[in-house]
């Protein structure tokens, strides 16, 4: 089954070919026959010539963005995008999610839906739909927030995941958090799950394990592909435990959206390091899973600078009478292991009750998938998908900043 990407605006159409080419080269290798094949079929189609393009379709009202990000596919050789999957015009939507909503996103409806539905046909079978964009421009949010319209209006029964980049607090468009609490507020209704970055994490990232000196949005967006493509690429799940899973976005959201009205995924990965300090490091599994248990209940999105002080009670009742709520409570985990002697690894400490929400059967809080494929070039690797109170003050904070400026006109 197969994926097809749309990406949206300036963002979007950044992190989309970081995405595909990371996901080319993670399946390129010996050994890894069945692996490949399974990646291909979800993220490229196959021209008669032999060569591989991206299931994706590229919108933004601006040709820059998008003739860049064709031109680098094409220059890698290996990949490309398709010669009519994009659309552009010569006037951005000026940071203005109702410019985009309203105005460029109805004006050019019938194109883009053209473009998707073709991209869909091409496809045996739709895993689903996978929608990247920003929530801080006007294109990527407001453009972005019509087409995923269109597409639950299209496709009423498909998988719609969207992957959501938020802007840095300090601020990139003045008018940011106002566009982002409109993005948020239109998508929650019509997407089935919503997995966010937050550039500040993603930033310190570089900055503090990659090593980065001049941190650019080209190094952000790497980060950011690696850590989709450990949880997009193709592992064992529950639902298929001997054979790579052909429904992932499904898999992902039935393990993770456990409650309609609870639909923030965030997403970390460990080890992140630069490439030449990977040649100098070993990692064992009981290391990276406490590590990663630690970042969970610390709410810490990366092993650097992590609350060691932080713990959980000894039962979800004791926790529920006392009040404490001093660490990160989930609903619902997703764990996705990769790498050499993954079968020996023991997460049995993400089952803890505690962990969770009491009004949620236990059997239903935690799910594993795995491979035997080392990702990306890590011998061993970790990814958590948390539907968890961790976005909760990033959020909290946006709408206060919103409803400030609103209350100052």
């Amino acid at each position: 089954m197969s994926v097809v990407t749309v990406q949206l605006g300036q963002c979007g159409n950044q992190i989309g070919p970081e995405l595909f080419s990371t996901v080319y080269e993670d399946s390129t290798g010996a050994g890894r026959k069945t692996y490949q094949e399974s990646s291909r079929e979800r993220f490229f189609w196959e021209t008669s010539d032999g060569v591989l393009v991206a299931r994706s379709v590229l919108v933004d009202m601006e040709p820059k963005v998008i003739s860049q990000a064709v031109a680098k596919a094409s220059k890698s050789g290996k990949w490309r995008y398709g010669e009519k999957a994009h659309f552009c015009q010569k006037q951005g939507s000026g940071n203005n999610w109702a410019n985009g909503y309203c105005v460029h996103g109805p004006r050019h409806k019938e194109s883009v839906e053209d473009l998707v539905r073709r991209e869909v046909e091409r496809c045996d079978r739709l895993a689903g739909i996978f929608a990247m964009m920003s929530v801080a421009g006007g294109t990527g949010s407001g453009v972005g927030t019509f087409v995923t319209q269109c597409l639950r209006d299209m496709y009423p029964q498909a998988f719609i995941l969207n992957h959501l980049t938020w802007p840095y607090g300090t601020g990139e468009v003045i008018v940011q958090n106002y566009n982002s609490v409109l993005t948020l507020s239109r998508l929650y209704q019509l997407s089935d799950a919503l997995v966010v970055h937050e550039n500040d994490t993603v930033h310190k990232i570089c900055s503090r394990l990659m090593n980065i000196k001049h941190i650019s949005i080209g190094d952000i967006n790497k980060v950011i592909a690696h850590q989709l493509g450990s949880v997009l690429q193709p592992a064992y799940t529950g639902d298929s435990p001997s054979n790579y899973s052909r429904n992932p976005i499904g898999e992902l959201l039935s393990s993770l959206v456990c409650h309609p009205e609870y639909k923030l995924l965030s997403l970390c990965n460990i080890p992140q390091m630069s490439h030449t300090s990977l040649a100098y490091s070993a990692y064992t599994w009981p290391g990276l899973l406490k590590h990663l248990r630690q970042m969970l209940i610390a709410n810490a999105r990366m092993e650097e600078g992590i609350d060691w002080k932080v713990c959980v009670p000894s039962s979800r009742g004791d926790s529920v009478r006392t009040g404490q709520m001093g660490f990160n409570r989930s609903l619902a985990n997703l764990m996705i292991l990769r790498g050499k002697d993954v079968s020996s690894a023991d997460a049995g400490a993400f089952k803890d009750p505690a962990l969770y929400v009491p009004w949620l059967p236990p059997d239903g809080t935690f799910s594993l998938w795995n491979s035997p494929v080392p990702f990306n070039g890590y011998e061993k690797s970790a990814s958590l998908v948390s539907n968890s109170q961790s976005l909760l003050k990033p959020l909290d904070n946006m709408v206060r900043k919103a409803w400030n400026m609103f209350v100052s006109r």
